[in-house]
C-alpha cells in the first residue's frame, strides 16, 4: 500500500503546487537559437525531447507568452543544442537580456541560419515541422536535417535548479 492520500478527479489543480510536482521529473535543457534579421536570437527550454525516427523529429515546449519565439520562428532554420553540465550559467544567460544571450558563448552558425554552442553534448540543425497549441505553451515539432554528437554529461534541469548525472 502506498503512502500516498488517494488521488481525486475534478480537483482544482493549485498552479504552484502543480510546478512542484512536475519538478520533480528531471529533464535536459537544450539552447534553440538562430540568426534572424543578422543577429543571433535564442531561448533555453527544459521541455527536449526525442519524437520519431522516421521522419528525424524532436521537439520542445514554449509558452505562449514568449517575446522570442516569434522572431525566432521566423528563421528558415534553427540550431538545438543539448548543454553539458557545465552550461549552468549559459542556460542563466540564454533566459536573460535578449540582447547578451550569446556575448561570450562560442557559437556556429549554419549557411542556413542555425545557430548552435560549440560546446554542446549533441547540436542539430533543424526547420520547423509543425505547432501544435496545447493550454497556456505550444508544442513546436522540429524535423532534423543534421546532427552531431560528443562525450560528456547533460545539464540536468530538477526541482527549479541544475544539477548532474552520478556516475
Amino acid at each position: 500500500m502506498s503512502t500516498l492520500s488517494a488521488l481525486t478527479t475534478n480537483q482544482d489543480l493549485d498552479p504552484i503546487a502543480l510546478r512542484q510536482a512536475f519538478g520533480v521529473f528531471p529533464t535536459g535543457v537544450v539552447a534553440v537559437a538562430a540568426v534572424v534579421d543578422g543577429r543571433p536570437v535564442g531561448l533555453a527550454a527544459s521541455s527536449f525531447t526525442s519524437v520519431s525516427l522516421d521522419p528525424p523529429l524532436v521537439s520542445f515546449s514554449i509558452a505562449r507568452t514568449s517575446k522570442t519565439w516569434p522572431d525566432l520562428r521566423r528563421a528558415t532554420h534553427v540550431g538545438v543544442t543539448i548543454l553539458a553540465e557545465h552550461h549552468g550559467d549559459v542556460c542563466r544567460q540564454l533566459a536573460g537580456e535578449p540582447d547578451e544571450r550569446f556575448d561570450g558563448i562560442a557559437v556556429s552558425v549554419s549557411g542556413d541560419g542555425a545557430l548552435t554552442l560549440d560546446e554542446g553534448l549533441a547540436r542539430f540543425d533543424c526547420t520547423i515541422y509543425r505547432e501544435v497549441e496545447a493550454g497556456d505553451h505550444v508544442i513546436v515539432l522540429l524535423q532534423l536535417h543534421a546532427a552531431e554528437h560528443a562525450a560528456g554529461q547533460p545539464l540536468v534541469f530538477h526541482r527549479s535548479g541544475f544539477g548532474r548525472l552520478a556516475g
